[in-house]
């Protein structure tokens, strides 16, 4: 647990966290980056990012989908 409250002590901005999360949904990341973002990024930060990212690529694709059904 002490663990857990440490990681989420980790100052690196949510910017930055958004862009780690964009990268790892397109699955391009090289390992390197992957290694400083797993030592570097708050796991809250990791977890909110993943949500808002999820819910971004859906409303994507649910204007996608009108946009064609529409036509």
């Amino acid at each position: 647990m002490d663990e857990l409250k440490q990681a989420s002590k980790r100052k690196i901005s949510f910017f930055a966290t958004m862009k780690a999360v964009f990268w790892s949904f397109l699955g391009i990341r090289k390992k390197n980056d992957y290694e400083q973002d797993a030592a570097q990024l708050n796991p809250i930060h990791v977890i909110i990012a993943g949500v808002l990212g999820a819910l971004i690529f859906i409303t994507i694709l649910v204007l996608i989908v009108k946009a064609v059904v529409a036509k």
